[in-house]
């Protein structure tokens, strides 16, 4: 019989975990076909959390938990559930119900059909802004023009990956992790499923907008030096239309005697370079920062307890 391991990240969840299990309860009493594992990672919850994973681990023992030391955000916690999974297919879905377990059977007959990679693809992407939507296309265009990398659009970490995926997403330990574009690294065969988000049915999003913009910078500095080439680009443009602003200026002051212009055109020439300069070094300190994060070859996480 294959074991299908259920990831799910938690911080601070305590309202939305009984819905959950109980959506879970009917999901894996309707596939008698697979053993099951439903693996869950505190990342250093504040609330009942993980003593409401004790609970659900002591009635029934298909429950796991691995609890984190801190909270060291999704990225890490989902590496710790790649490390702990035993299934054949691991199967990652959010605990608020905004991915729909009722899409896991589909999952799982495309990966009885041999895709290594079952990736949900939100048609609706639930009860979210009109600004959260618009910065998030705009961010996948960003993502998708500036790597070679295929990062897929309106797709999360909903997806069930074979055991070969886990392995291999198991050797990329570097600290500052980008899951959604490591999926797309490793390869293998994929298929896609189209679904309706739905809303979160407890509790509010952890994630705000300086975050999502944070996770967004991570996401084009860990698979492109795109930012790089354009401030590159953007020196060479500068420095010639500022050559050949000065023979203009030269050959006017030569020729036809015209005094140099004053004050106001050399502030806006010096503040406009300046911009230019500070710009290029906080790309440059970007692509500096990650390199000094990595050298430092910390653990990406820390385990307190592991119940399974």
């Amino acid at each position: 019989m294959k074991k299908v391991t259920i990831l799910i990240p938690c911080y601070n969840e305590e309202a939305a975990l009984p819905l959950l299990v109980d959506a879970l309860n009917r999901l894996v009493n309707s596939l008698p076909d697979y053993e099951w594992e439903l693996l869950f990672v505190d990342d250093g919850s504040r609330d009942n959390t993980l003593r409401m994973l004790e609970g659900y681990h002591q009635a029934d023992s298909r429950y796991c938990f691995v609890s984190l030391s801190r909270n060291f955000g999704k990225e890490a916690a989902l590496l710790a559930g790649f490390d702990y999974a035993r299934g054949d297919a691991v199967i990652m879905m959010d605990a608020d119900l905004q991915d729909p377990p009722e899409i896991v059977p589909q999952m799982l007959s495309a990966w009885e059909d041999g895709y290594a990679d079952v990736y949900g693809k939100r048609r609706e992407r639930g009860k979210e802004s009109w600004l959260r939507r618009r910065l998030t296309l705009i961010y996948y265009w960003l993502l998708e023009k500036s790597t070679r990398v295929q990062v897929l659009q309106n797709v999360g970490d909903f997806r069930l990956l074979d055991k070969r995926c886990i392995e291999e997403l198991r050797r990329l330990r570097e600290s500052e992790r980008y899951t959604k574009g490591m999926y797309s690294w490793i390869g293998f065969k994929k298929k896609e499923l189209v679904f309706d988000r739905h809303d979160r049915v407890a509790g509010k999003s952890a994630w705000n907008y300086r975050q999502l913009f944070a996770l967004a910078i991570d996401g084009i500095s860990s698979f492109s030096i795109a930012p790089l080439r354009v401030s590159t680009l953007v020196g060479v443009l500068v420095s010639l239309a500022a050559f050949l602003y000065m023979c203009k200026v030269l050959v006017k002051t030569l020729f036809w005697g015209d005094p140099v212009q004053g004050y106001s055109s050399l502030m806006v020439v010096m503040l406009f370079l300046g911009g230019i300069q500070l710009i290029s070094l906080g790309i440059i300190g970007e692509y500096l920062g990650k390199t000094y994060l990595e050298v430092k070859n910390r653990p990406v996480y820390i385990v307190d307890r592991y119940v399974g």
